[in-house]
Order: C-alpha cells, then sequence, then structure tokens
C-alpha cells in the first residue's frame, strides 16, 4: 500500500483540526502539521498565505500543541516546522512537547545535513523521528546520509523550488527517488507539487507514497471544509491504489 501524507497548516482555520479528522477517515497514513512561521523561505505562494492567516488568528506553537494533545488522530502526526522554531526554543525543549502533544515525527525544511546532528540526537531523546528532504540537486554523496539519517520515511523533493502545484513531474524526482531508494529501506515519498489524484498516482508508479499540501490548502483557502477536503483525498487515496 502506497502512503498518503497530507499537510495541513495549523491553524488556518478555527476548525483545521477537523481537516486532520477528515484526512484519517479519507484513508490518510500519516499528517504533517504545519507550524506557521513568519518567513517560510521553503514554502510557495499558497501555503505562504495559509500560515500568515494562521498568524494574524493569533495562533501560537503552544496553542498549536495544546488543540493537537486533544486530537486522537489514529494515524502517526508529524511537525512540519522551520529551524528557527526549534532552535529558538532549544531542541530538546521542542521534541519534548511535540511528543507531549502525541506529535511522533518532526521535518524541519531548511535545517542543513551539516547542521543536523544536535537536532537528530534530541529527536532521538525524546522519540521523535526526524525527516530529512533531499532535492534533484542534492549530491548523490548527501543523499545517501540524507537517506540514512531520515526515519520513519525520507523525504524527496519533486523540484528545487518552494511548495507548490505542477502542472507535471518532472523526469527528475524520478531519479531521485530510484537514488533514494538505494540508500535505505525506509519509504521514500515525492512531495512539492502533488497537485491531484493523476499526479499522485504517476508519482506512486516509483515512489512509495506522496505528500500533498498546496493543492489542499488552496481549497481551504477557497473556502472548503473538512467534507470537501476529505473527498479530494478520499479520491487521491483511490488512484493510487
Amino acid at each position: 500500500m502506497k502512503m498518503l501524507v497530507p499537510y495541513v497548516t495549523a491553524g488556518v482555520t478555527a476548525d483545521w483540526t477537523d481537516l486532520l479528522r477528515a484526512a484519517v477517515d479519507a484513508g490518510a497514513d500519516a499528517i504533517e502539521v504545519g507550524l506557521p512561521f513568519s518567513d517560510p523561505t521553503m514554502d510557495g505562494p499558497v501555503v505562504q498565505r495559509a500560515s500568515y492567516q494562521a498568524l494574524c488568528r493569533g495562533v501560537t506553537v503552544d496553542g498549536i500543541l495544546e488543540e493537537v494533545s486533544k486530537v486522537d488522530a489514529g494515524v502517526p502526526l508529524v511537525a512540519f516546522a522551520y529551524t528557527n522554531l526549534v532552535v529558538h526554543r532549544g531542541a530538546g525543549a521542542f521534541c519534548a512537547a511535540l511528543r507531549e502533544a502525541g506529535l511522533s515525527g518532526l521535518i524541519a525544511p531548511d535545517l542543513p545535513l551539516d547542521e543536523a546532528e544536535p537536532v537528530a540526537e534530541e529527536t532521538e531523546r525524546h522519540g521523535v523521528d526526524l525527516t530529512l528532504l533531499a532535492s534533484p540537486s542534492t549530491p548523490p554523496e548527501r543523499r545517501v546520509k540524507i537517506a540514512r539519517k531520515s526515519k520513519r520515511f525520507v523525504y524527496a523533493v519533486s523540484v528545487m523550488a518552494p511548495t507548490g502545484e505542477q502542472a507535471s513531474l518532472r523526469e527528475s524526482s524520478r531519479d531521485l527517488v530510484t537514488d533514494l531508494k538505494q540508500a535505505t529501506d525506509l519509504p521514500v515519498l515525492l512531495g512539492f507539487g502533488i497537485s491531484g489524484a493523476e499526479q499522485a498516482a504517476a508519482a506512486c508508479e516509483y515512489a512509495d507514497g506522496v505528500v500533498v499540501g498546496s493543492a489542499l490548502m488552496r481549497r481551504v483557502l477557497d473556502g472548503a471544509g473538512p467534507r470537501e477536503i476529505g473527498s479530494t483525498l478520499a479520491g487521491m487515496r483511490a488512484a493510487m491504489r
């Protein structure tokens, strides 16, 4: 079974935790919980807008974690957090707070491999799985190191650009996934650009699953609620089978 991992910007709407429940009901295998940040350099315009909307609502990391702690998702919840949020609190305290809230994974998209060890040590100590990203421009030797340092799954970025929907997947993403799969037994998931069921199915011809974010957050920003988001994810789940 291929993995479906949706991304939800925490706090984007008042009922954002209902989006998590809808994703689970639609067949999500894990969920990325995006912690809003004022300078989300790895995100494209859609997720940036979602993050800005959440911050304008006055959300905080502590408030988000309190809300998450009340959600019985039934699937792993993975924090998507910029490194500044991690180091500002201290990696140990941050990972402890994640674990206490029920999050069992961390993706820090802007965390350089060469500076990852202190964070990796704290994630290990607190039982939080650290996932690192590799892109088509990542040199082969670094791809191996990223694959071996990651836990739970390896995040393959389809294009060296901010997150966002793409008209089609690039051949370089297939080469990247193939290289990473040779370096690890972990699932290798493809993200950044999965825009719908057709692309999700195409990606799963070579990847072990997909991460989808901008396509969902665009719908949320346009007014879609949990039911509509669940329907979109159910369509992806069906196509991936």
